[in-house]
């Protein structure tokens, strides 16, 4: 669920991926020391209740930021993105790059209170690769032929060739660390991770509410006693809570809302966002295996004037690759402005000069432009005769489509990543664990992602997913639309929090509540 380089906002964001040894006694940077008292329960306003408490297989937002908070991670990101340390305290590549070295804490315990160890990064690694498990990031050790445990506190990841994104890959929470001892059937009611939060209790679309774990391995101890995510589908009705102190955090979507937030006890921080807008094509279904067909869509929208009137120009148009350091370019695509009579002759070649429909699924609920971004979709490519049909869907009911690939487009926000192999390897090579996601492979794009993984400097890397981009692009694989912000209101009790262009709320562990 991530934006670009983001000079044209003025934000700098450093990335640095190591590839060889790095090692440290505590995980992401914390942020400066804060005035906060310790303890207290925080309530964070969501709109949407998890739909899964099972990391390997979360993709929607609140999952995602629930179960970040409650599992540990081999590598972790700090602040500004640069990889650190997690549950591995080092790791080194071989010179050769056929293998990853990492050397594990120790005295790290689950929730339940068993010891981690090396055993339980061999039973997960080997599981998210195991097609069986339906991991959703299991393209991202498509590199690794096995995985030893020597001892207990090191593990040796055998690979093919060089990795360089697998250091970053290791760090998202679609690659928790579980006990060798636990199931899906019983994380999904149980979760039992390492991370600085414990479930305490769950009421179904209503709240989640997580304890402090006494026994984190991090340096700095969660100063919360809890943090309860408190279910309130509409974020005006969020801002209204918090306007009344029920509330003391809540990420908002649409800027509007933001905007009447600010004010009074609570302050509202803007983030630009790595995660992106698209308009995803099934390109196997219907009239949409014609590439003049996808080309007729890609040329008959005003992306621009999707940003203005979903997020009211909060933002800014993209191309596929959001991540800082691969940043796409938007202009080299076929057409970076509106040309309707290219849209028109596209249609002809494709022998639909009548039009063509197109139907299509939407999430209401899960973030608040979506609609606004479907039905501006739906009136442009009115006038280029393709008739967008809008299936609005409950958040849950959109992620089990979308998961499944049952659609014919998706009106989206997808997660982007700092690295474009983990953002897009999974999706678009043809052997991708979420390729019948993404609708979309080629042999060319296969050999571009195979280069991307085994380059290790960083100007060619950047070379390389220049071509994912324009292959991407060229065929109109998705319409990629734009990326914006996030807006983070707290109340005035609340310090140590910091928002991260990745959208996570790892920094939950700093927070305190006054």
């Amino acid at each position: 669920m991530s934006r670009g380089a983001f000079s044209a906002i003025g934000v700098a964001v450093t990335l640095s991926i190591a590839l060889t040894g790095c090692s440290s006694s505590s995980g992401p940077a914390a942020p400066a020391a804060t005035t906060g008292a310790a303890g207290g329960t925080l309530v964070v306003g969501v709109t949407s209740d998890p739909d899964t408490l099972f990391p390997w297989k979360a993709t929607q937002f609140q999952a995602v930021n629930v179960l970040q908070n409650i599992y540990g991670t081999l590598t972790e990101f700090d602040k500004d993105l640069n990889v650190v340390p997690g549950l591995a305290e080092s790791w080194k590549t071989a010179k050769d790059g056929d293998s990853l070295t990492l050397t594990l804490r120790q005295g790290v315990t689950f929730g339940d209170g068993s010891a981690f160890d090396s055993k339980d990064v061999k039973h997960s690694l080997d599981a998210i690769m195991d097609e069986d498990t339906a991991a959703v990031a299991a393209a991202s050790l498509s590199s690794v032929e096995s995985v030893e445990a020597p001892d207990p506190h090191t593990v040796v990841l055998k690979l093919s060739g060089p990795d360089a994104a697998l250091p970053a890959n290791l760090a998202t929470v679609n690659m928790a660390m579980l006990s060798s001892d636990d199931t899906e059937e019983k994380l999904n009611t149980a979760p039992n991770g390492t991370g600085p939060f414990t479930l305490r209790k769950r009421v179904a679309s209503q709240s989640i509410t997580l304890g402090r774990n006494a026994k984190y391995w991090g340096s700095e101890k969660p100063k919360l006693d809890g943090v309860e995510f408190r279910v309130i589908p509409d974020e005006s009705a969020i801002v209204s809570a918090m306007q009344s102190g029920n509330v003391q955090l809540a990420v908002f979507n649409d800027p509007l809302v933001a905007q009447t937030a600010q004010g009074g006890s609570i302050t509202v921080a803007k983030t630009p966002q790595l995660s992106y807008h698209a308009l995803q094509l099934n390109t196997r279904r219907g009239d949409l295996d014609d590439l003049n067909v996808r080309l007729a869509i890609q040329c008959a929208v005003d992306r621009k004037q999707v940003l203005d009137t979903a997020a009211l120009s909060e933002g800014e148009v993209t191309g596929p690759i959001t991540a800082p350091a691969f940043k796409s370019n938007p202009q080299q695509r076929p057409c970076p402005a509106r040309d309707l009579t290219k849209a028109a002759d596209y249609l002809q070649k494709a022998g639909k000069p009548n039009g063509v429909a197109i139907k299509t699924i939407v999430s209401q609920g899960e973030y608040a432009t979506s609609v606004n971004e479907a039905q501006n979709l739906k009136a442009q490519l009115a006038e280029a005769k393709i008739d967008l049909q809008l299936e609005v869907l409950e958040s849950g009911a959109f992620v089990d489509r979308w998961v499944a690939g049952d659609f014919d487009a998706a009106v989206a926000l997808n997660g982007g990543r700092p690295d474009p192999d983990g953002m897009y390897g999974r999706y678009f090579t043809s052997d991708g664990n979420l390729n019948k996601v993404a609708g979309y492979s080629s042999p060319e794009l296969d050999k571009l992602f195979a280069e991307g993984k085994a380059t290790t400097d960083q100007a060619a890397r950047k070379a390389i997913y220049d071509k994912v981009s324009a292959e991407l692009e060229n065929n109109a694989a998705w319409i990629w639309l734009f990326t914006s912000y996030t807006y983070t209101g707290t109340a005035a009790q609340v310090t140590g929090f910091v928002p991260m262009v990745s959208g996570s709320l790892q920094y939950l562990r700093t927070t305190t509540l006054g």
